[in-house]
């Protein structure tokens, strides 16, 4: 299967892998009523249910990384079919619930990330946009996949990334971050009242760094065949 086949068939598992992920948390918002998370008590105790939803949390994302692995034939095609995968699955999910249960109702509603290791929060709208980089990265990286030339971001670009990734971690967990001396209890019944959007603008400036030099690489090595191919035909000539 060529490029193209592998990532039509990685998009296509994402999607539907999200309308699995929008199913199965349609099912439990509706079993504790809270299809809008951001209401009073957002996290109550639901037993082995609970546990078991952090457990399903660290397999899908073990499922998206399985089918990067899958599609990709070296470490930099998986990660990036990976970064797709997990792109096009996160916006979906929200596609997904709007269909299934109206809510989000505008990309500013607030909602529960992720629950590992504490209780991640933020806008809809901060995820999609860090999904939408990580479907651009990921696609830039599988294009690269097997180029005799090496098109990989500067390491200057990595430091950089890393640090959006760890700016955008605390502005998701900045909350549950200065509550967690209160307790279990405390977390459960967090609600957060603002998210810092200028320390999660420069995280995002940030992350977007090495996917910015990979593309200008790309430009750059496009342009001089171009040129290289001109010189060619008039030498030919």
């Amino acid at each position: 299967m060529n490029t193209r086949g592998r990532v039509i068939a990685v998009v296509v598992f994402a999607i539907a892998m999200a309308w699995v992920e929008a199913a199965v948390v349609l099912d439990l918002r509706v079993m504790i009523n809270r299809v809008d998370p951001y209401q009073r008590l957002p996290l109550p105790d639901m037993g082995p249910i609970g546990h078991a939803e952090l457990v399903r949390e660290v397999a899908t994302l073990t499922m998206l990384g399985a089918v990067g692995w899958i599609a990709g034939t070296t470490w930099r095609g998986r990660i990036g079919y990976a970064l797709t995968a997990f792109g096009v699955w996160d916006i979906f999910y929200y596609v997904f619930l709007r269909l299934l249960t109206g809510w989000p109702k505008s990309l500013l509603d607030w909602d529960v990330l992720f629950l590992l290791p504490l209780p991640w929060w933020g806008p809809v709208l901060a995820p999609i946009l860090i999904s939408v980089l990580m479907i651009i990265g990921g696609v830039l990286a599988v294009q690269v996949e097997g180029r005799s030339q090496v098109v990989w971001p500067a390491p200057w670009s990595i430091i950089a990334g890393s640090a959006g990734i760890l700016l955008a971690l605390y502005a998701f967990l900045r909350d549950a971050l200065l509550t967690v001396k209160g307790g279990e209890k405390a977390l459960r019944e967090m609600l957060p009242v603002s998210f810092a959007w200028p320390l999660f603008a420069v995280a995002l400036v940030l992350m977007a760094t090495p996917v910015f030099t990979v593309a200008r690489q790309l430009r750059s090595m496009t342009n001089q065949k171009l040129h290289g191919g001109g010189s060619m035909s008039k030498l030919s000539l």
